[in-house]
């Protein structure tokens, strides 16, 4: 399936030649590529593409899915009764969903690479490293700067979150694991379950989930967070700026 995909990148024009595997998840494998300047934008790129069915891990769905309408029954019946033509329906959704996310908060400045193009099962975007050393995840990074560094990087995920949180998307999967870290900037990436909060009925708490596990992996480097706090207050300023005219709301 790989060599398919790739395939299709490169007779697009959209990329040149596949340079290194840069990891292998529960769901999907991405790849360093030599993109296409000229069609992208960009010298290097990362390449995701989704596993097959049959080795994609879809979590608790039915959280994520909370608030989603599908106007087709037999679509809607196949979703809930998880047969293969609903999994290849939701392969389909959580591809497309990571996909929209990316481009909704890559337009609003949040810190998330940028969506070049996709297909039913990969999406092409901007790479974060050098073509010698990818971005490390948060949890691999050791701050240099120590206590000082640790602190700037926190206050950047919670500016992260808040910035996602007022374009109506909560990640709902957020941790160090899915947090890179180039050269003293974040970059959020993994968004396929992102949900909607205005649809969502489980959005606060996976909000406050996400909050919860950056926090921890911060007060494990020594910087107190107060993540109940912390969940609150962004899910009241955007509950109330939901309810301001646009002109009045504060630029972010």
């Amino acid at each position: 399936m790989h060599d398919e995909v790739f395939e299709h990148f490169l007779d697009e024009g959209l990329i040149e030649r596949v340079i290194r595997p840069i990891k292998s998840g529960k769901e999907a494998s991405v790849h360093l590529v030599r993109a296409n300047p000229r069609t992208t934008g960009e010298e290097l790129a990362a390449l995701k593409i989704y596993h097959p069915l049959d080795r994609r891990d879809f979590r608790d769905e039915s959280l994520y899915r909370d608030g989603e309408f599908i106007k087709e029954r037999r679509i809607r019946v196949a979703l809930e009764k998880k047969t293969r033509f609903g999994r290849e329906v939701q392969g389909g959704i959580w591809v497309g969903r990571e996909w929209e996310t990316l481009r909704t908060l890559f337009d609003a400045g949040a810190p998330v690479p940028r969506p070049i193009e996709a297909t039913d099962s990969a999406i092409l975007m901007s790479y974060i490293g050098d073509e010698g050393d990818a971005a490390p995840q948060l949890h691999r990074y050791r701050p240099t700067g120590h206590h000082a560094e640790a602190e700037q990087l926190l206050e950047q995920c919670v500016r992260a979150v808040e910035r996602m949180l007022f374009h109506d998307v909560v990640h709902g999967d957020l941790s160090a694991f899915n947090v890179l870290v180039w050269r003293g900037e974040i970059c959020v990436i993994d968004l396929p379950q992102a949900v909607d909060p205005k649809k969502n009925r489980h959005a606060e708490s996976l909000l406050a989930r996400d909050v919860a596990r950056i926090c921890e992996h911060f007060a494990r480097q020594g910087v107190s967070g107060d993540p109940v706090r912390t969940a609150e207050d962004l899910w009241t300023a955007w509950t109330f700026a939901d309810l301001v005219p646009e002109e009045l709301r504060p630029l972010l």
